[in-house]
This record gives C-alpha cells, sequence and structure tokens, in this order.
C-alpha cells in the first residue's frame, strides 16, 4: 500500500481562464464546452477531476497536454505557457494506445526515443521501468498478449519513462472491470508514491475520485465551470478499509451533490396511473 507523500505548496501547474468553443455540427455559431476554467495544481498532488457528462473534462485534460488549444485563456507550467506537447508532460488514455507492432519494451522506448534518448540508454531505462510496473518477465510480448490490465501498465511505463512534470491521465481505468481497476489504483498509487510526479486524473468513478486524491476539482456542464476544489481528508496510506471510513463516505457524498445535474421538476409518484396495455385487469 501507498505510504504518505509530501505534497509542496507551490504550484507546478495552473490554469487561468480557460476557455473552449466548438463550431455547432450546423456550422452556424459555436458551442462554449469550457467557460472561464482556473484552477492550479501543487507540485506532487494528485489531483482527480470529476463532473457530469458534457462538462468538459476530457476537452480540459487535452488541453493542458497541448493536444487541443484553448479558445483564450492559457496553461502555464512552473511559470512559463505551455504551447503544444512536451515531454515534461506524459499523458495516458482511456484506450491504451500502444502500438501493436512494437513489443512491450519497444513500445515503452518509444516515449524515450521521441524525447532524442535511444539506443542502449532507452532500452536500460525501458527495461528499469518495466520492473517498476511488475512486467519485467514481458518485454519481448506484443499487446495483444497481454490482458487489459497489463496494456495499461505499458502505457503508464511509456508516459512515465521519459520523467516528464507531470502525469495527464484522462479515464485510464474506465475500459476494466472492476477486480483490474482496483489492482490498476494500488499499482499507480505504489508508483506515484515513489517518483516525483504530479498527476491529473480524470474520472467519472466518484470512489475512485476519493480513493485515489488529495483534491478532486468538481465541475458543472454546459458549458463546463468549475463548481468547487473538494480536499479529500482521508488518510493516506489508503486500502480497502479506507472506503468504510466515515471522512471517505461524507467527501464521497458531498462530491456527488456537487456533480449531479440540477433535478427536473419532479411529478409526484401519485400522479402517475398504471396503464394496462392490453386491457386487462392486472
Amino acid at each position: 500500500m501507498e505510504g504518505s507523500k509530501e505534497v509542496f505548496g507551490d504550484s507546478i501547474l495552473e490554469a487561468r481562464h480557460i476557455v473552449k468553443d466548438f463550431e455547432n455540427s450546423s456550422g452556424k455559431g459555436m458551442h462554449r464546452v469550457l467557460d472561464d476554467i482556473s484552477f492550479s495544481v501543487r507540485r506532487r498532488e494528485f489531483l482527480s477531476v470529476i463532473g457530469p457528462s458534457g462538462c468538459g473534462k476530457s476537452t480540459l485534460i487535452r488541453i493542458a497536454a497541448g493536444l487541443e488549444t484553448a479558445t483564450s485563456g492559457e496553461f502555464l507550467l512552473d511559470g512559463k505557457v505551455v504551447r503544444g506537447t512536451g515531454a515534461e508532460r506524459g499523458m495516458v488514455f482511456q484506450k491504451y494506445s500502444l502500438f501493436p507492432w512494437l513489443s512491450v519494451k519497444q513500445n515503452v522506448m518509444f516515449g524515450l526515443e521521441s524525447t532524442g534518448r535511444g539506443g542502449d540508454e532507452a532500452e536500460e531505462v525501458a527495461e528499469q521501468w518495466l520492473e517498476i510496473v511488475g512486467l519485467e518477465k514481458y518485454g519481448e510480448f506484443f499487446p495483444k498478449q497481454l490482458s487489459g490490465g497489463m496494456q495499461q501498465r505499458v502505457a503508464i511505463a511509456r508516459a512515465l519513462a521519459p520523467q516528464p512534470r507531470v502525469l495527464l491521465m484522462d479515464e485510464p481505468f474506465g475500459a476494466l472491470d472492476a477486480q483490474t481497476r482496483a489492482q490498476m489504483q494500488k499499482y499507480l498509487l505504489e508508483v506515484w508514491k515513489n517518483i516525483d510526479i504530479t498527476i491529473i486524473f480524470v474520472t467519472h468513478d466518484l470512489d475512485e475520485a476519493v480513493f485515489l486524491s488529495d483534491r478532486i476539482l468538481t465541475l458543472q456542464a454546459n458549458p463546463g465551470k468549475v463548481r468547487e476544489m473538494v480536499e479529500v481528508p482521508v488518510p493516506r496510506p489508503r486500502n480497502k478499509g479506507s472506503l468504510t471510513l466515515r471522512e471517505f463516505n461524507e467527501t464521497r457524498k458531498h462530491v456527488e451533490e456537487l456533480i449531479r445535474p440540477p433535478k427536473m421538476n419532479e411529478v409526484a409518484e401519485e400522479d402517475f396511473k398504471i396503464v394496462n396495455m392490453v386491457g386487462m385487469q392486472p
């Protein structure tokens, strides 16, 4: 299990008034997905981003990664404006995004070679990361020979091998079954504990957000806006027993109330009548 990890007070990544508009499918007018998003992330922090469908959380993290551009506003890393992709930011997607024609080790080496580190050095570092994620015996395997959880561990190793300052993760465990997902959460916390990395983690799962995070950025939808930055008081190290703690359940309830869409006008149950569609008495 992961032990305590010191989170420094200084900000490493800052979002300043991020706005993102997309052109409507009709080609007439614009649709605002993100509206004036501002927040900061502390060094070595584990920050989750959660919100209802349509809040733009995946778009937000893609802008932070440099895969999309904001209509206005900016991200700053160590006080410098983020422009495009960069080795200081690693990205892990929900789909494993591995190259099927490369071996596991070659996939990890690709992340290093893309930053100019090749040859024996890249191979040595790749082997070290495969050992860290528990896949040192699978370096010569191909992705199709691995389970979903193992493939995602390769993707995490590839993203971390170039030693980024920030790891951005867009619902990385969303496609996994419940048991594998729980295992991956433990792997991720163990890796996070042992290296100097800041993680921003997009999820739609309340339990996952509370279990993993130091803080949770909650968004509202249509357009996406910051609702509240929630501190998670659940003590570390965290394990299965953490799910039963009062702090866990109170935080989960609070976050759920923040992200739940406004209720539609409710109609009392007694106002409905049961209709027998074939004209027979039940």
